[in-house]
């Protein structure tokens, strides 16, 4: 064969004669003999001692398992003194190795944006062992490290499983739109320290309404400015309209408990997204229990302060503020004890809701970034090793735009 620059990594190799021997695809390959220098005494010697055959995966050709069997010289030393017998040099393949560098680096771009360990491996007719050992060893060459921390970051947590931990913490950076670090819990202790090892230009921290993360943020950072993130404060007027409904559908009709439950949804729905029959439903319900019609009531009222508050923004906080507090006394009014409850959490978490519509800031892209690595997780049925899990997830996200994946 005359010419053989298309196949990569055998560009200098003379390649001898090629066998297909049940559908994979054999080459024998041998290097050009020229002068090598003694890696003991550096002594140039072109003396050939033997020759040996090795055989080695290589990545696919022609869409076939591909095996090299490779002739490569020994040479002995020439020096009286020194006799050494040493191998050639050459691009194919390391040192005690049976894998092609071509193939090595193959699955280390398939290990981004592949599905797990064991379908990687099945694609390279190879080990999962080998994989995550190759994984292992590109990981963090590949992996840009965050040193410092910008001006603005958002903290939140996962179930991710791993290491005996049974959450992890995720940093990431809200503007930028990129996860930053992954720690492997969710303790203050763990928080803190790494806040105060990385987040010396922290100004604003968004975050859900978590004593704990609250604490490590307030003590490494010095008491930055902290937003509570919308959809968890949000959710403590729902979830007190869903209390209120399952204690009032107790009191109704076997069949209508059962409606009621099954028509949940049209109490958290938007009233005028509602269709003509979900309104039906509500209305029959809501007529059923006074104190279910002012708990829905006060939802919705809620819920025209909310959107108000994004409209008006930072421009106008004094009017927020405000409806809420008039909306605090419809709460005090109603007398309904599951609204007022949520109107504690919302008064110990006051001023960090209002940070969120004065800056605008909440944690939605890392609630996406945690549904990607819960996919991920599941993907591979968990991760043993947190070190792995966290290489994975973010060489995910960093290189996901990239197309590194192997025809």
């Amino acid at each position: 064969m005359n010419f053989n620059i298309s196949f990569p990594g055998l560009e200098e190799f003379r390649i001898k004669k090629t066998i297909e021997n049940g559908g994979v695809f054999q080459l024998h390959v041998e290097l050009d003999s020229k002068p090598h220098r003694c890696p003991a005494c550096n002594t140039l010697t072109q003396k050939v001692h033997d020759y040996r055959t090795q055989k080695i995966q290589h990545s696919k050709l022609f869409m076939r398992e591909t095996l090299i069997f490779y002739r490569k010289r020994r040479y002995k030393c020439e020096h009286p003194q020194c006799k050494r017998r040493f191998y050639e040099s050459n691009s194919l393949v390391e040192r005690y190795q049976r894998q092609s560098k071509e193939l090595k680096q193959a699955i280390a771009l398939e290990l981004i944006h592949g599905k797990n360990f064991k379908a990687i491996a099945s694609r390279f007719n190879t080990s999962a062992t080998t994989v995550m050992r190759r994984f292992d060893e590109v990981g963090s060459s590949f992996l840009e490290e965050t040193r410092e921390l910008p001006s603005v970051i958002a903290i939140d947590e996962y179930k991710g499983d791993s290491d005996g931990e049974k959450y992890q913490t995720i940093i990431a950076d809200p503007v930028d739109r990129k996860p930053l670090e992954i720690l492997p819990d969710r303790k203050k202790e763990t928080v803190e320290a790494y806040l105060r090892e990385h987040g010396q230009k922290v100004e604003k921290v968004v975050m859900d309404m978590s004593p704990s993360f609250k604490a490590a943020v307030d003590q490494a950072l010095g008491k930055p400015i902290v937003v509570a993130d919308r959809f968890h404060f949000c959710r403590h007027i729902y979830w007190a309209l869903e209390r209120v409904r399952r204690k009032e559908q107790k009191h109704f009709s076997d069949y209508d408990r059962k409606k009621c439950k099954r028509m949940k949804h049209v109490f958290n729905k938007k009233h005028e997204d509602l269709t003509e029959k979900q309104r039906w439903y509500l209305e029959r319900y809501l007529k059923m229990s006074d104190t279910l019609r002012t708990a829905y009531q006060l939802k919705e009222a809620f819920r025209f302060w909310f959107e108000e508050a994004k409209a008006l923004g930072p421009s106008n906080l004094t009017a927020v503020k405000e409806r809420l507090y008039e909306f605090y006394d419809l709460v005090k009014a109603s007398g309904i004890e599951e609204f007022k409850k949520a109107m504690e959490t919302f008064q110990n978490w006051q001023k960090e809701i209002m940070n969120s519509f004065a800056f605008n800031l909440h944690n939605g892209y890392v609630e996406g970034i945690n549904n990607q690595t819960k996919v991920i997780k599941r993907n591979a049925f968990g991760y043993r090793r947190f070190d792995r899990f966290r290489m994975r997830v973010l060489l995910h996200h960093q290189y996901k735009n990239i197309n590194g994946r192997v025809a």
